[in-house]
C-alpha cells in the first residue's frame, strides 16, 4: 500500500494512479467532466500534455512554450497535435482556422478535460461553438436554411480544407449534393443544352452558386426563400 509514484515514463503505473494526486486539486470547473472524457477512457495521464515543477507556459504544456517570430505560441497546438495528427495537418491547409496566425487555439472550441457536449465542444453544439465568432450567421432569420440549422459542418471542415471558406466541397459541387434539377439544368455546361450557339447555361453563374445566392446562411428579405441579394 502506498509509497512513491513518479511520472516517468515508463514507470509501469496506470494513468489513473498518476492522475489521482492531479484530481485531488484539479476535479472541479473545466476538469468536472474528466474521469467521463474520451482522453481519460483511452488511458491519458495528466503529464501526457502538462508538467509538473516546471514553468514552461500558462498552462503548464509538456512542450516547451514555442513562440514564432512573429510572437505567435504554438505550445497548445504542439500538444494536441500530438496525437490529432489529422487536424494538425488540416491546419497546414490553404483554408484553415487561424490557429498557425496564433488568433484562437484548440481549447478555445474544445475542452480536452472533458464536456457533455459531442466532440468536447465547450458550447452545447457545433453551431452554438461557431457562433461564439460568427455571430452574424446565428440570426434569426425569415428565411432559414435546413442545413445551416442542422449544423455547419454539414458544409464547412471546421479544422481546414484545400477549397474557401473552409468548404467541404467546391462550389457549385457542394450546393448540388442537395438542389440538382431544381430549377436550373442538372449538368453544369457552359453552353445551352438546347443548341451550343446559345448562351451559357444558367446552372451556376460564373461556376458559383453564391454569384446569386448569396444569402446562403438565411434571408430576411420577405421573397428571400430562394436566398438572393
Amino acid at each position: 500500500m502506498g509509497g512513491l509514484i513518479t511520472f516517468r515514463k515508463g514507470s509501469g503505473e496506470s494513468a489513473e494512479a498518476q492522475n489521482e494526486p492531479c484530481l485531488g486539486c484539479h476535479q472541479r470547473g473545466i476538469q468536472t467532466y474528466w474521469k467521463a472524457s474520451p482522453h481519460a477512457s483511452r488511458g491519458i495521464a495528466c503529464v501526457n500534455c502538462h508538467t509538473l515543477m516546471e514553468k514552461t507556459s500558462g498552462k503548464q504544456l509538456a512542450k516547451m512554450t514555442d513562440v514564432t517570430p512573429f510572437g505567435i505560441n504554438r505550445a497548445e497546438i504542439e500538444v494536441c497535435g500530438q496525437c490529432h495528427l489529422q487536424r494538425k495537418a488540416q491546419l497546414m491547409r490553404s483554408s484553415h482556422m487561424p490557429m498557425r496566425e496564433g488568433k484562437i487555439v484548440c481549447s478555445d472550441c474544445h475542452n480536452p478535460h472533458g464536456s457533455p457536449n459531442p466532440a468536447q465542444l465547450k458550447q452545447t453544439s457545433v453551431n452554438e461553438n461557431c457562433y461564439t465568432c460568427h455571430a452574424e450567421r446565428r440570426g434569426p432569420f425569415l428565411w432559414e436554411h435546413p442545413p445551416v440549422l442542422e449544423g455547419c459542418n454539414n458544409c464547412h471542415e471546421p479544422h481546414g480544407s484545400v477549397n474557401d471558406r473552409l468548404l467541404k466541397v467546391t462550389d457549385p459541387r457542394l450546393c448540388t449534393q442537395c438542389h440538382i434539377h431544381t430549377r436550373h439544368p442538372g449538368t453544369p455546361r457552359p453552353l445551352s443544352r438546347v443548341s451550343p450557339t446559345v448562351g451559357p447555361s444558367v446552372f451556376a453563374f460564373n461556376r458559383s452558386c453564391t454569384n446569386c445566392h448569396s444569402q446562403a446562411h438565411g434571408s430576411n428579405h420577405p421573397s428571400g426563400k430562394f436566398f438572393t441579394r
